[in-house]
């Protein structure tokens, strides 16, 4: 499905990338049943002061929120299954293996020798603000149509839905590529035609 189709438009180039899988496929990557079995989950972590580590209240919201999209990926793949009439049992609905405990929505603190291992970081985000051009949004990401900028000569590969789910993917990032490149040589011979001959 090309960005153009996707439901929640552009918005969804914000979204999370979807792992539901882990290694030998056939299992979920539950994060919940992680925490049942003693794995530590925490919210966003908002400040480390010497050995003090400081994380926001948001995790039951992060988990209800990724629980959310996980059901929407499985109601599309259902979707798609029963529009091709094909006979396949219904993927049963989440049910939650853990919830995580109440805090009354006060930051919560850690001390940081505790920390052995960090399991799972996210939240990096891009930085663009080393391209001094006119070709990004209000939100401050390159402003596109599959890789090509509104900037001539500026193209961009690699970002999440650059066209298609797959485009910030290995497995994905080829057609894109192959897109940009047919641009830039049709761009390219396009200038050669119109140049003064010497």
């Amino acid at each position: 499905m090309p960005i153009t189709e996707h439901p929640d438009g552009k918005a969804a180039r914000r979204e999370p990338n979807h792992y539901v899988t882990g290694p030998g496929g056939a299992r979920d990557i539950d994060l919940r049943a992680f925490a049942r079995d003693d794995m530590a989950l925490h919210g966003r972590l908002l400040d480390c002061d010497g050995e003090r580590l400081t994380f926001a209240p948001d995790l039951p919201a992060n988990l209800d929120a990724a629980d959310a999209i996980a059901e929407r990926i499985k109601d599309t793949i259902d979707l798609w299954i029963s529009a091709r009439g094909i006979d396949a049992p219904p993927e049963s609905r989440y049910e939650p293996a853990w919830q995580p405990p109440h805090h009354g929505g006060a930051p919560l603190e850690l001390d940081g020798d505790r920390v052995r291992r960090v399991i799972w970081a996210t939240g990096f985000v891009s930085d663009w603000s080393w391209v001094r051009l006119d070709a990004f949004d209000a939100s401050g990401a390159p402003d596109h149509l599959r890789g090509i900028t509104t900037v001539d000569g500026l193209s961009v590969l690699g970002l999440p839905w650059l066209h298609t789910w797959g485009s910030g993917r290995f497995a994905g990032i080829a057609d894109d590529a192959l897109h940009v490149a047919d641009i830039a040589a049709r761009v390219s011979a396009a200038a050669a035609r119109s140049a003064p001959a010497c």
